[in-house]
């Protein structure tokens, strides 16, 4: 195709998708079924992981969950099976820990089959600035907010290549679009998480498997307890999130294969504005919406959590 031809595509289609997302901003896509899919979660013993467990199963789907809180796991195995889950199953599991990844997917292909809607959630972080960080700690931060997807997608996509149906989903956060004072460990982890999803996409899309999709989303500050005592400056604008209301957006962007998902909203403005605003700028946005001094009161989950 020459140069002339394949411009003038170039332009109609471009016009096309964004008056697409725009039409698709008013008028919802129509949300697929997942009634029948294997649905498997890490760390799904609590917070947004089993908040989605119960939702999948509310839709007809099997859920497995993985985590390696076991009684978090009961729980959350039986608020599954209250809300009409026909077949959920759980499984111990060390995201931080590769060989227990593969052992543990194994179990699931031949107990449950195929996983055909993989969402890595589990999540962790230290709360500290750089130089105060464990290197330990560091290490695993790393290992199960970015290295376990490398080896779950190992695990279950070639199944989802084979098929061309599947559905990749990267619970990130928005410290994986801006560098946060105090969440050295958790930003570079969670901006990592961004690009290898990503870039996995463009390794669909290059080898024409269009049934693959992939969900990135990236959430503000989440009431769940991970980052219990950090304090929204302007709770009207940018507040801390409801569990529940991540949880509904998170099915229904997944359900109407939407690639990115930023919560709240004024997240992608704000995104956007980062792009080309300078640095100084960009500082005193974060400032004034209290994003520099947000983990001075970070406190944690309570370690019997």
């Amino acid at each position: 195709m020459n140069f002339f031809l394949e411009t003038l595509k170039f332009i109609v289609l471009f016009i096309y998708y964004l008056l697409e997302s725009l039409v698709f901003l008013v008028v919802p896509g129509r949300k697929k079924n997942v009634s029948g899919e294997i649905v498997l979660i890490t760390g799904a013993a609590s917070g947004i992981g089993r908040l989605l467990a119960v939702k999948f199963a509310s839709l007809g789907a099997t859920v497995v969950l993985w985590d390696i809180n076991q009684e978090g796991l009961n729980c959350a195995v039986k608020q599954a099976r209250e809300n009409g889950a026909g077949r959920v199953h759980s499984y111990i599991c060390d995201c931080s820990k590769r060989q227990d990844i593969y052992r543990v997917a194994d179990q699931v292909k031949k107990e449950v089959g195929d996983v055909t809607i993989l969402i890595n959630n589990a999540g962790i972080v230290i709360g500290k600035r750089f130089l105060d960080s464990p290197d330990s700690l560091l290490d695993k931060t790393m290992d199960v907010n970015t290295i376990a997807h490398f080896w779950t997608y190992k695990a279950f996509l070639p199944a989802m290549i084979a098929a061309n149906h599947g559905h990749l989903v990267s619970i990130a956060s928005c410290a994986g679009l801006c560098g946060g004072n105090g969440l050295s460990d958790y930003c570079s982890s969670k901006f990592a998480a961004i690009g290898f999803a990503e870039s996995i996409d463009m390794e669909m899309r290059a080898l024409r498997k269009t049934g693959v999709k992939t969900t990135i989303v990236c959430p503000y500050f989440i009431n769940t307890g991970m980052f219990d005592g950090v304090k929204a400056k302007w709770p009207h604008t940018l507040p801390l999130l409801d569990p529940e209301y991540v949880a509904q957006k998170i099915i229904s962007a997944v359900r109407q294969n939407q690639e990115i998902l930023f919560i709240p909203r004024i997240i992608y403005f704000l995104y956007f504005l980062k792009s080309f605003l300078p640095v100084k700028a960009t500082v005193l946005l974060l400032d004034y919406f209290g994003c520099l001094d947000v983990m001075d009161t970070f406190k944690g989950r309570p370690k019997k959590e």
